[in-house]
C-alpha cells in the first residue's frame, strides 16, 4: 500500500485570488471561493466523517497542554471541533465546539451524550453568562464542566465579542482558499476572546506545515503550498460502504471498527490509483467497488505565514512553534504586560 500523491490547486486559488483582487467584485469573489471550499472541504467532511473521525482519538501534546494550563471555571471554544477529541480534554473547564459539517457535529455530540442540536443564539447567550461566571454547569456525577457543540461558520461565529477566555482552532484554517478568508477566520477566534484582563484571552491555532521533509508526504520549503490531498474511502461494496456512513452517524465506536486502520500519520493508508479532482469511484467486479477518492484543498503554510496571519487580523503572537508537521501560535488580542514592556 502506498499513499496516493496530491494534486495542484494552484490554478483554481489563483483564479479565486484574481476574483477577489478585481474591482467591485469582493460579493462574487467569496461566492467562488465558498462553493470551491463547498466541494473540496465541506461535502468531503460530510461524505467522510465517521471514517474520518475513527482515525481521530489521541489529542496532540501542545493542544493538551494549552487546555490543561487553563484555568477551572474558564471557558472556551474549539471552533472546527470535529469529533469533539478535545472538549473533555480539561475537565475544570466549559467547552462550546463548533463545526461547519453537521455529520462531524453529529458524531462530536454523540460522543459527549448529548441528543440534541441547541440553537445558534441559546449557545452565544449561554456562552456569555458562562464567561461572566454564572453559566457554567457540572455533572453532578463527575464533577465535569458540562460541554456541547453546534453546527457553524469558521467566518460567521455565533458567539459574542469578548465572551470567552480561550479558544483553539486545530487543523481548520488551512482549508480555507484564499488569504483574506485565512486571516478573517483568525480574525473572529480573536472577537471571541476577552480583552483587558491578566491575562487576556488566548487563541491557539494549528495548521499543516509546507515543511514536513521527514514525513512520508515529502512536502518542504520551496514546495507549493495548494494542494487537492486525497482521503480514501475504502469499502467491499457501496452497500456496506453506506451502512458504513450511517451506523458512524449514530455510533462513533462502530464507525471506528468499520474503518480502515490508520498509520501512525491519522491517514488512512490508500492503494496506488489516479487521483481526480474530485470524489471518485471505480468498480472492480461483481460484489466489489473500488475505493472511493475525495479531494480535500489545504493551503500548506510555510514558516512565518501563520505569525503573519495573526499581524493581519489584527491579533499579536504570544508564542509559536511547530508539532508533528504543524505549524502552531498562541495568539490575543494584546500583549502580555511582561511582553509589552520589553
Amino acid at each position: 500500500m502506498t499513499s496516493l500523491p496530491s494534486s495542484s490547486a494552484a490554478p483554481a486559488v489563483a483564479k479565486l485570488a484574481a476574483a477577489a483582487a478585481a474591482p467591485g467584485h469582493d460579493a462574487q469573489a467569496e461566492v467562488e471561493a465558498e462553493a470551491y471550499e463547498r466541494t473540496h472541504v465541506h461535502g468531503v467532511y460530510e461524505a467522510i466523517a465517521p471514517h474520518f473521525s475513527a482515525t481521530r482519538h489521541k489529542p496532540w501534546p501542545a493542544v493538551a497542554s494549552f487546555l490543561q494550563a487553563q484555568h477551572p471555571g474558564s471557558v472556551g471554544l474549539d471552533v472546527g471541533c470535529g469529533n469533539g477529541k478535545y472538549l473533555r480534554e480539561n475537565p475544570a473547564v466549559f467547552m462550546l465546539g463548533s463545526d461547519r459539517s453537521a455529520a462531524l457535529v453529529a458524531l462530536a455530540r454523540s460522543r459527549l451524550g448529548r441528543s440534541e442540536e441547541p440553537d445558534a443564539a441559546v449557545a452565544a447567550t449561554t456562552t456569555t453568562n458562562a464567561a461572566a461566571g454564572s453559566g457554567v454547569e457540572f455533572s453532578h456525577e463527575s464533577g465535569a464542566a458540562i460541554s456541547d457543540v453546534l453546527v457553524a461558520d469558521g467566518l460567521s461565529l455565533p458567539f459574542r465579542d469578548r465572551a470567552v477566555d480561550f479558544a483553539i482552532c486545530v487543523a481548520v484554517v488551512h482549508h480555507l482558499s484564499t488569504r483574506a478568508r485565512r486571516q478573517e477566520a483568525i480574525r473572529q477566534l480573536l472577537r471571541c476572546v476577552k480583552t483587558g484582563e491578566a491575562p487576556s484571552g488566548q487563541v491557539l491555532v494549528y495548521v499543516w506545515a509546507l515543511e514536513q521533509g521527514n514525513s512520508r508526504r515529502g512536502w518542504d520549503e520551496g514546495g507549493e503550498q495548494d494542494l487537492l490531498v486525497p482521503w480514501v474511502l475504502k469499502s467491499t461494496s457501496q452497500t456496506q460502504q453506506s451502512r458504513t456512513l450511517r451506523r458512524g452517524l449514530d455510533n462513533p465506536t462502530t464507525a471506528k471498527q468499520d474503518a480502515v486502520v490508520a498509520n501512525k500519520s491519522g491517514e488512512p493508508p490508500a492503494p496506488t490509483m489516479p487521483a481526480g479532482d474530485g470524489p471518485a469511484a471505480g468498480t472492480g467486479g461483481v460484489g466489489h467497488t473500488d475505493p472511493v477518492v475525495f479531494q480535500r484543498y489545504y493551503h500548506l503554510y510555510r514558516k512565518g505565514e501563520l505569525e503573519e496571519d495573526v499581524l493581519a487580523a489584527g491579533g499579536v503572537v504570544i508564542t509559536s512553534g511547530y508539532e508533528r508537521d504543524n505549524w502552531w501560535t498562541v495568539a490575543a488580542n494584546e500583549a502580555p504586560p511582561s511582553q509589552s514592556e520589553k
